[in-house]
């Protein structure tokens, strides 16, 4: 069999489909969960299979496809034996055995090409699944509105509340995404951009008027560039800082983001305007608000300074200012409307006029590029002041991007009174709503820190004398923000969060210590971030306390009576477990609802979610649709964090259809009939909860308390050198302690639980919780009529449907404890026995088939690499025992533990 061939029979088998697999193509197999997926998503990945395949053999020649394939074989055999019905001759212990003996093998060299190979594979394939969806959505049927868009929440809301009501529900709509750096993000922007250009290339493809020339031509280039992924690093050999993070972010707005918020409101205005769209003002707000935490996010950070918090800020500012300039003369190039149709307002003959005192060296230049042509003259007027802006030529300069936008509707009110509705609403409000979502800083740059370090500056300032390094970078912070302000206004960077929020004093220290730094000078608003079990149970308490403070009154009457709160999923999961953190957060909301209600405060909650299942991730728009009464009123700000990001809005329409549908969940969410459902669900099950509550946290407890276990962790998983991975800038751990979890991330958390195929934090306790309710008609009662429920069931489903036993049993061995160890795999059985039950089903994810189809088969390709892993580990770890007199050896091996994180994160998606 050529190269070729061989590969494309592997590539079918990881969608279930191999020589060896056809006499069984009807069984409960692998080759049945393959022909569950859509023909042209297997097509796909037969293709991108095949030209992998190609690429192997051209690099490395035969053997290494071989190799390749025999580690296939044996992770796919171990499977196979363990399904029900199976009559395999070998067990899966046995193949298993086998697969690991096959990888220890391998000289380094060898097993860092086999781990390349299937990380690469696992690029390609979400990168097929991907494009799926894309093609998918582009081949529904366009009608409008858009089902769970915008448009159709906003009808509903009509239907059953009249059109009065809707159209203050869309005027007060606020969807606010917060970019975070995210320290297991495990890909390179140069990979990232590799994939991006072979999903080009595969979308082409797609095109049925293609000859059969441009079609070997297509696969031509697809080889070329699938080569040049194999050869491209997959993971950096250089921890990134902050400006490299910030700059990362920077591709995903060049690329993506500037161009689908528009689109996003276009979408709307004509689902509920139809043909009225684009011929009259807008009903849509422009609903959408960016932050960033990129730069910002000092807490345990030492890299990100007063300094780089400065730097962000240009670098945001010069993107967005570049951005505007290039589409505000895009849109003037294509005005070319004369005074004899369309008369310019009096308005519009100001702005040119004013021009020649702004731009005496260009306004001529410019009058010859659109002679009488006024409305295009007013823009391209308008596009030198950006670029003005962008140079900081104060003469010429906008002050803010306020003012752009009143020229720009004053050029838009001009066209609209000479009867050119369609140019004055079309092309033009585009980059109105583009003014105001993005302004001249692009994103709300917020800052972070922890209560502690507040509490050691504050007692420094007040002491007097000279204060320490620590303080001093705190005291900087706020001039930086400050000075932020000065250019771009207070929304450029206003935010300020308190980690670990514990008492108001934690408030009140932020503004103590801003006024020691600037005086008056800065608009501050502390948003208080409780993460804990017993600081989501104190929150109310707490802003009791914070009303009594006189800045936190004066913030209040200024903004209109507006606040924000954030509460953190990652930390919470981590100190109470995920099925207690899941209701402690929804009870910590309803209060926090209920205490802004009697104090008529318009709040903001901020949810603090990361992309792994432990962390809060999971399916947003569900998530927003099973908030307490009252907590969303419309509006709702989010984490965004590393791979979520690219996940996201890594592909336009992708980004675009998230959008919608989370802005739809927030409207939907807020409606008077959605909440008292929801409210009635959480009292007729309130008992419930408390039973869940308290069993589930016991359970957790029970595992991660009991003596040694931070010993052990460290130990038994790749947390070590995971912190000291090039993931991202920030440290894994707070300080440089390892007696207690206390101290480490909830990131670096729930990355290490996952690269060991337990993932722990997404599921543990809940088959504990679940017995202690012991009345599965209840349960099911639940499940089918308690939103926050259903999610919570249905998250921890998908993350043990994506626990390995096998590997796990091997993978945390070396850490000596079989208890542990056996704790875990019995909560995993009582889990998996308990949602079973609960749900009705034969196995996880029965009722998301394309989805457990997926997962099943994507387990075993996993494997492969956590094998791979779980040698270098041991093999390190002997290392670090003996004199490390093999440095050679020691970096081949940090490579290969490198490789497979970023394969097994890959293979896994949302692991962080």
């Amino acid at each position: 069999m050529v190269a070729r061939e061989r590969f494309a029979a592997n590539a079918l088998a990881c969608r279930g489909v191999s020589s060896t697999d056809a006499p069984r193509l009807g069984g409960n197999g692998r080759s049945s969960a393959a022909l569950d997926l859509p023909e042209q998503l297997r097509a796909d990945v037969r293709l991108l299979g095949e030209i992998l395949g190609e690429v192997l053999v051209e690099y490395g020649g035969q053997g290494l496809l071989d190799d390749v394939v025999a580690l296939r074989r044996l992770v796919i055999a171990a499977h196979d034996a363990d399904a029900p019905g199976a009559d395999s001759e070998t067990s899966g212990d046995d193949a298993a055995g086998q697969a690991q003996a096959l990888v220890s093998s391998w000289p380094l060299p060898r097993a860092e090409e086999v781990a390349r190979a299937f990380a690469v594979f696992f690029h390609l394939v979400n990168l097929a699944e991907e494009h799926h969806r894309t093609r998918m959505m582009r081949a529904a049927s366009p009608t409008l509105p858009v089902p769970g868009g915008v448009g159709a929440a906003v009808d509903g809301i009509e239907d059953e509340h009249g059109a009065g009501h809707a159209q203050a529900m869309l005027a007060g709509l606020e969807v606010h995404p917060v970019l975070t750096a995210h320290p297991t993000e495990a890909r390179r922007r140069s990979t990232v951009r590799a994939i991006r250009r072979i999903a080009t290339l595969l979308a082409e493809r797609d095109d049925p008027r293609l000859s059969a020339l441009a079609r070997a031509d297509l696969r031509r280039r697809l080889l070329e560039e699938v080569d040049s992924l194999w050869r491209t690093g997959l993971v950096r050999l250089k921890r990134p800082g902050p400006l490299d993070e910030v700059r990362t972010a920077m591709a995903v707005f060049d690329e993506v983001l500037f161009g689908i918020a528009p689109a996003v409101y276009r979408r709307a205005e004509t689902e509920i305007s139809g043909d009225q769209a684009g011929r009259r003002p807008p009903r849509v707000p422009a609903f959408l608000t960016w932050g960033s935490w990129i730069g910002g996010d000092r807490d345990g950070n030492p890299n990100v300074t007063a300094n780089v918090t400065r730097q962000a800020m240009s670098i945001q500012s010069d993107h967005v200012l570049r951005a505007l300039e290039q589409a505000t003369a895009r849109i003037a190039w294509a005005m070319t409307a004369d005074p004899a149709s369309t008369p310019p307002s009096p308005g519009v003959r100001r702005l040119v006029d004013d021009a020649a005192d702004r731009l005496p060296d260009t306004i001529d230049e410019l009058a010859v590029r659109a002679p009488n042509e006024p409305h295009r003259l007013a823009l391209l007027v308008a596009a030198e002041r950006i670029r003005a802006t962008r140079d900081r030529n104060a003469d010429a300069a906008y002050p803010t991007a306020r003012d752009l936008q009143s020229d720009l509707m004053t050029v838009q009110r001009s066209l609209a009174a000479a009867g050119a509705s369609r140019l004055a609403y079309g092309e033009l409000q585009h980059l109105v709503w583009q003014v105001e979502t993005f302004g001249f800083h692009l994103a709300e740059l917020e800052v972070r820190q922890h209560s502690q370090v507040h509490a050691r500056a504050r007692a420094e300032v007040r002491a007097g004398g000279e204060v320490s390094a620590e303080t001093e970078e705190v005291l900087a912070t706020f001039r930086a923000m400050a000075q932020i302000q000065q250019r771009f206004g207070p929304d450029a960077a206003r935010r300020y969060v308190v980690s670990f929020t514990r008492t108001a004093a934690d408030i009140a220290a932020v503004f103590e210590l801003a006024e020691a730094a600037v005086g008056d000078r800065l608009v501050l608003d502390v948003i208080p971030l409780f993460e804990t079990g017993d600081d989501l149970a104190r929150c109310v308490e707490v802003l009791d306390e914070a009303l009594t403070l006189a800045p936190v009154r004066h913030r209040l009457s200024a903004t209109g009576r507006r606040m924000e709160v954030m509460v953190g999923y990652s930390d919470s999961a981590k100190d109470i477990g995920p099925v207690s953190a899941t209701l402690a957060l929804y009870d910590a909301q309803a209060r926090l609802a209920r205490w802004a209600a009697r104090h008529a405060i318009s709040l903001t909650l901020f949810h603090g979610r990361g992309g792994a299942l432990g962390r809060g991730g999971g399916p947003v728009n569900r998530a927003v649709l099973a908030q307490p009464p009252g907590s969303v009123s419309g509006r709702f700000k989010v984490t965004e964090q590393g791979e979520v990001i690219f996940a996201r809005y890594g592909d336009p329409e992708l980004a675009m259809r998230h959008l919608e549908q989370v802005a739809s969940a927030a409207l939907v969410a807020s409606t008077p009939s959605v909440e008292q459902r929801t409210s009635a669900a959480a009292q007729e099950f309130a008992a419930l909860a408390g039973t869940l509550f308290t069993a589930a946290r016991e359970a957790y407890w029970a595992l991660v308390r009991r003596d040694g276990f931070a010993d052990w962790f460290v130990t038994a998983t790749a947390l070590n050198e995971i912190g000291r991975l090039p993931l991202g800038s920030r440290p894994a751990r707070r300080g440089l302690s390892v007696d207690s979890l206390d101290d480490l991330r909830a990131i670096p958390w729930v990355f290490s639980w996952a690269q060991s195929r337990a993932n722990v934090p997404g599921w543990y306790g809940l088959g504990t919780a679940l017995e202690a309710v012991d009345d599965t008609d209840l349960l099911r009662r639940a499940y089918a009529e308690w939103p926050l429920f259903t999610v919570l069931v249905d998250n921890a489903e998908m993350s043990l449907a994506k626990v390995d036993r096998r590997i796990l049993s091997r993978y945390l061995a070396p850490g000596g404890r079989e208890d542990i160890v056996s704790s875990i795999l019995e909560e995993h059985e009582r889990s998996v026995g308990g949602v079973l039950a609960l749900t009705g089903h034969s196995r996880l994810l029965e009722n998301h088939r394309v989805l457990g189809r997926a997962v099943e088969l994507r387990n075993p390709y996993i494997d492969a690499l956590s094998y791979l892993q779980m040698r270098a580990l041991q093999e390190l770890r002997e290392v670090d025992a003996a004199d490390r007199d093999d440095p050679v050896r020691v970096e081949s091996l940090h490579r290969l533990v490198r490789l497979t994180v970023n394969g097994v994160a890959a293979g896994l998606q949302n692991t962080g």
